[in-house]
Order: structure tokens, then C-alpha cells, then sequence
């Protein structure tokens, strides 16, 4: 480009290991990861350096409350949201969280800056590199690395350099498009209004949200007393260019919650449009992508942001392990396996759960009333839809003849020394054995926790809370081969 320089790195610092371009919720938790279990990590932004309000997630899922208490961040920010006991989602439909087999066993409603407030702190506190204002323009890799060339708000050019690159930088990722993925699929819903409000009457619940003939709104607290009003209303089909002024908004909400609630000095609106899309791969080479540079779904559910959160805690420590030669590069194929199925089940529920509320044929209402009355009754269906929203219900394919536990998500069980999410706040494995086995000849390479019941089976976490393997009463070789195993010392 004319008039612009180059120079071999953007600016001087550490070298990395690990490069994450994107800023966001899955960038700052999975650079945090990195950063905490010692990896050299750089996190790449184009923006200036700023939390922005304007984002559209604000909810939290009980196992994304889950991985935050591994991290230590969870009871911070369970003060600063509002709890709810139960999703509405359709048709008079509502699924009931009390009953959750996790500590966390309701939806939290918090802003997405918020989180994205805590997780920047944290990234910071363990040694994260920052750099803004550097946009992505190409990348080259190897087989002994990655290159990402980069261009600075100055029009200064450059390159930077690790050993693996992840893409956590949005719909319009400039990593996907680099290393050469599709991302198929389409738009599912035009036009949505967004507005943030002050209302002369507070909402009943903390989260309000209904659908009414064809419209559809939510209304959420942004904690500093303005609210985020989301509306859509079929057959309003026009650009997202096209100004959006609050008499529009006032009139979706009124169809479908029946008032306005007073809204009123809006300090922002806008207009966009929902899609459904999912890269084919979540790795090529040494490149990975996770949350929207992966997948993208409708806001139905509340999904979005917490399927990204979860997607970084399962690559963290695998690329952690790699890199600190505890496990072979194979493990870093996992991720794939592992979490393109959940991603492609979340893009699934999100969208039939948008379908059927916003249905109007006949036969999709039928099936609707049906759908609904099937899951009022049958307490296993019930379950199941509440852990896939929730993001407790998914399990990882475990090998033949693996122990039932294995590949499965471990509640918050307890232990003598306290919880096992607390536990974890280590990154490392965790170990858990009968309070009779002794295993403290393994704390160097893992953190050895007993059972506070009288439970037999030895069980092996890993840092993202599923289970590695597990036997009743084995020997010490069978639990010392399951170690080297995992991780890949004797």
C-alpha cells in the first residue's frame, strides 16, 4: 500500500506462543487460560481498547457459571446480575432451572460487558499482551508456526509470529477468511431493532421476552438503569442501514408485550439481522477458531456467548499441554471431535426454538402445541431440552469400554478440602480417589483431592471440568497408566 511502512513486528514484547485475534468474551477467557498455565499468549484486537455496551448477549447458562467458578469469577458476577429460576420460550412453554443438578441452577442475566469486564481483568492479572489497533490483513503458516501479517491504525505494516493462532474475532473473522474456510449457512431473521432505553416502568421479571401474532421482544437490564430492548416484527423487512427511531421500537414491543413500559431517551439504536452459520472445521494446520469465527446462531436461547466461552475452556488447556510437551499434538485434534457436534446442536435448538416461536402456519403451530405439551409431560424430554440450553446435558464421545463417566460434564461434587470447581482453579488435572488411597506421590504433576463421601470410584477432571477416565477400586498401575496417559509424564 502507498505511504505505508513496514516494520517486522508491530511492536516490541515477548514473543508468543500463542496468538488470539478477537477481544471478546471467548478471546479474553481463552488468552486468560493460556496466560494462567504460563503459556506466552498475545491477544490481537482492531479496536481501540474499550468494553462496548453494545452487545447483544445477556445471559449466562449454568456450565458457562460453572467454568467462570474454575476460574474464580463466577460469585463476582452472580452480585452484579439478576437470577432467574426459568426460560420462557414459546407457546406458553417455560423450562424450570431449580431443579439443576449444578450449583448454578438458574440463568443469570448480566450484560455481556460485564463478563467481558471480569475476563479482561483476569487476562491482565496472569501476563496477557495486549496489542489494539491491529487488524489481521493475512496469515502464512507452517510447519513450525504461524505468521499473521498486520496492518496498525498509522497504516504501519507487520508480522507477527507463534507457534499456533486462534480466530476468536467474530462473524466477519479475518482468521476464517485467511486460512481459506467457508462459512455456510443464512440469514434467519431481518431486521431486528435494538434500542437502549429508559423506562417509566420497571419489568416484572429480569428478563422480559415474549412472542404475540408476529412479533416478538425482549427487554433486559443493563445495570446502570437503561435497558436493551430487542424487537422484530415479520413483514418489517428492510435493511440494517435503515435508521431505526424509538416510535418503531415502541410499536414491536407493544404487540407483543401488550405495553412500552414508557420508553424513552434512547441513547442508541440500531438494526441487524440474525444467521445461522458454522465453519466446516474449527482447525487447519496450526489454526483454530472458537465462538462466532466458528459458529453463529439466533439469539434464541441465549446460547451464543456461552457456546464461545465453553469453546475456549476446551482448547485452553489442550493447547497449554502441547505446548508445554505434557501431551502429543494429536490432543489438539479433540477439539475439533469434541466440540463442532455441539456447536452444530446449539445452531439446531436455537434455530427451532426461533422457528416455533415465531410460527404461524397451521401445521408448524400444531406441531408447536404438540412439542409443547410432549415436554410438559415427559419429565426425560424436559431434562434433556434444559441441559442442552443450559449446556450442562453435553458429554464428549468417550473410547470402547471407557468407565460411564467418561466424556461427561462433573458437577461441583464435594471434597474434603472443599469443592471441586475450586479445585480446578488450578488449570491442572484433578485427581479424585477414596479417602483410604493414598496419591500424594502425584501433586507435582497434578492436584490430588479426595471424596468428602464414601464414594469408591477414582475419577480423573480435566481442567475443563469432564472426565478423563475413571474405574472403581483400581490398582496403582491401572491409575498410574491413566496419568502418563493424560499427562504424558511418568
Amino acid at each position: 500500500m502507498a505511504g505505508k511502512t513496514r516494520t517486522t513486528a508491530p511492536d516490541n514484547g515477548t514473543p508468543a506462543d500463542v496468538l488470539v485475534v478477537g477481544a471478546g468474551p471467548t478471546g479474553l477467557l481463552l488468552a486468560g487460560d493460556l496466560a494462567t498455565a504460563g503459556v506466552p499468549v498475545t491477544l490481537v484486537e482492531k479496536r481501540p481498547h474499550q468494553i462496548s455496551n453494545l452487545s447483544r448477549a445477556f445471559v449466562l447458562h449454568a456450565r458457562t457459571l460453572e467454568q467462570l467458578d474454575a476460574r474464580g469469577l463466577a460469585d463476582e458476577l452472580e452480585e452484579q446480575g439478576e437470577r432467574l429460576s426459568g426460560i420462557r420460550l414459546f407457546g406458553g412453554l417455560s423450562l424450570r432451572l431449580d431443579t439443576l443438578p449444578s450449583r448454578f441452577n438458574h440463568l443469570l442475566v448480566l450484560p455481556q460487558y460485564q463478563v467481558e469486564k471480569a475476563l479482561e481483568r483476569r487476562a491482565v492479572e496472569a501476563g496477557v499482551r495486549f496489542v489494539y489497533e491491529t487488524e489481521v490483513t493475512g496469515l502464512i503458516q507452517d510447519a513450525d508456526g504461524v505468521r499473521l501479517e498486520v496492518c496498525r491504525a498509522g497504516g504501519e505494516t507487520g508480522e507477527m509470529r507463534a507457534a499456533y493462532a486462534v480466530g476468536t474475532d467474530g462473524l466477519h473473522s479475518a482468521v476464517r477468511q485467511a486460512i481459506g474456510l467457508p462459512f455456510p449457512g443464512r440469514s434467519v431473521i431481518r431486521s431486528v431493532v435494538l434500542a437502549d432505553v429508559l423506562l417509566d416502568e420497571k419489568p416484572e421479571q429480569p428478563l422480559t421476552a415474549d412472542t404475540v401474532g408476529d412479533a416478538f421482544s425482549l427487554i433486559a437490564p443493563l445495570g446502570d438503569g437503561y435497558y436493551r430492548v430487542i424487537g422484530w416484527q415479520r413483514g418489517r423487512n428492510v435493511p440494517d442501514s435503515v435508521p431505526v427511531d424509538l416510535d418503531e421500537v415502541r410499536q414491536v414491543v407493544r404487540l407483543s408485550l401488550g405495553r412500552d413500559y414508557g420508553m424513552h431517551d434512547a441513547r442508541w439504536m440500531s438494526r441487524f439481522h440474525s444467521d445461522e452459520r458454522q465453519a466446516p472445521a474449527y482447525r487447519v494446520g496450526r489454526v483454530f477458531l472458537a465462538g462466532d469465527a466458528a459458529h453463529v446462531h439466533t439469539p434464541a436461547g441465549g446460547q451464543g456467548m456461552n457456546t464461545g466461552l465453553q469453546d475456549a475452556a476446551n482448547l485452553s488447556w489442550k493447547l497449554a499441554a502441547v505446548l508445554r510437551g505434557d501431551a502429543g499434538p494429536a490432543l489438539l485434534d479433540t477439539y475439533q471431535s469434541e466440540r463442532h457436534p455441539v456447536g452444530r446442536a446449539v445452531l439446531r435448538s436455537s434455530g427451532a426454538i426461533v422457528r416455533l416461536a415465531m410460527a404461524k402456519h397451521p401445521a408448524t403451530l400444531a406441531l408447536r402445541a404438540a412439542l409443547t405439551g410432549f415436554l410438559a409431560r415427559v419429565g426425560p424430554a424436559r431434562r434433556r431440552a434444559v441441559g442442552q440450553v443450559t449446556g450442562i446435558g453435553y458429554a464428549y464421545a468417550a473410547p470402547r469400554g471407557a468407565h460411564p463417566l467418561v466424556g461427561r460434564r462433573i458437577p461441583d461434587v464435594a471434597l474434603t478440602s472443599g469443592r471441586l470447581y475450586e479445585a480446578l482453579r488450578g488449570g491442572r488435572f484433578v485427581l479424585i480417589t477414596p479417602r483410604a488411597q493414598d496419591a500424594d506421590g502425584r501433586k507435582d504433576r497434578l492436584t490430588v483431592e479426595h471424596w468428602a463421601s464414601g464414594r469408591r470410584t477414582t475419577v480423573l477432571v480435566r481442567p475443563d471440568g469432564y472426565v478423563a477416565w475413571a474405574a472403581e477400586a483400581p490398582d496403582a498401575a491401572r491409575i498410574e497408566a491413566a496419568l502418563v496417559s493424560w499427562t504424558g509424564r511418568s
